[in-house]
């Protein structure tokens, strides 16, 4: 069976980083300082896919460029991966909970249909 997203385990991915960067023996430059720039940096370079683009152009820009978009996606998620082994931290839990507090921040009745920050409507009945 070939690999997606819905029969890979996050722990396995995260082992693909891992042994990646002990057999270069990158360790030694993984601070939590630059890998934290280091997830910022390749955040930005999804951006740039999109700046100074109308809607119209980003639509047809995405069919077009769906591969390079996908790299900096993973990108992204690499440093993510390799900084929630680094930190210790568990991200099916964190996610789950995370998700418990968004749903408390963003209530359907007051979030639905609303772009709004949740600081907005939180103390409107």
């Amino acid at each position: 069976m070939k690999k997606s997203d819905k029969n890979t385990p996050i722990q396995e991915l995260k082992d693909l980083v891992i042994k990646f960067v002990k057999e270069r023996d990158w360790e030694q430059f993984h601070n939590p300082k630059d890998v934290a720039i280091s997830l910022s940096l390749e955040a930005s370079e999804v951006l740039e896919h999109f700046q100074w683009k109308n809607p119209a152009e980003i639509e047809k820009y995405l069919h077009t460029h769906k591969k390079e978009i996908a790299d900096e996606l993973v990108d992204v998620l690499y440093w993510v991966l390799l900084m929630s082994y680094y930190f210790k931290v568990d991200l099916i839990k964190a996610f789950e909970i995370k998700m418990r507090e968004n749903e408390k921040k963003y209530p359907i009745k007051k979030a639905k249909g609303s772009h709004a920050k949740y600081t907005h409507y939180q103390n409107k009945q």
